[in-house]
This record gives C-alpha cells, sequence and structure tokens, in this order.
C-alpha cells in the first residue's frame, strides 16, 4: 500500500529499478574477449587461474582493485526508502 500520492506498488517498482540498474552496471562492468597474459597497466602477469575464472580480463588483482574504488555507482534518482531523505 503506498501513501500521500504515490500509486500502489510505487516502492516495489523503484527498488525493481534500482536493483535493474545495478545488474546493467555490474554487466557493463564485465571483460569482454581474449584475456590478457599481463595486465594492460602494470604489464605484471596474470595468472592462468585468473585468466580461467574471469574471460576477457586484462588487468591484475591489484589494478582491478584500484579500479573498482575509483568507479562510483551514480543512480539518476534518490531512491532512498527514508521519508526524511525525500524531504531534504
Amino acid at each position: 500500500m503506498a501513501g500521500g500520492w504515490a500509486k500502489d506498488g510505487a516502492v516495489q517498482e523503484q527498488i525493481n529499478a534500482t536493483v535493474e540498474e545495478a545488474i546493467q552496471l555490474a554487466k557493463s562492468r564485465l571483460p569482454k574477449g581474449e584475456s590478457l597474459t599481463h595486465c594492460e597497466e602494470c604489464e605484471v602477469a596474470i595468472p592462468e587461474m585468473r585468466r580461467k575464472a574471469i574471460p576477457g580480463v586484462r588487468l591484475c588483482i591489484e589494478c582491478q582493485s584500484e579500479v573498482e574504488k575509483e568507479q562510483k555507482t551514480d543512480f539518476s534518482f534518490n531512491r532512498s526508502g527514508s521519508k526524511d531523505s525525500q524531504l531534504k
């Protein structure tokens, strides 16, 4: 049951949209193509087990960790469930 001017199911629609955005973002970050034998950033050898586990891998673990730290999750809407966050 939605409150105020929101239609019934609006909260669930927001949750579904947020999940779908996160899935699309994760899929867009997956490597594609042939795995490299050496990191394209630092040229350290990428272990065979990593290449088998992640087809299309291009970075060593350390460089991949740095890239992931720099990436930010930007969503276009404030989908927080808190009423206070909606009023600010």
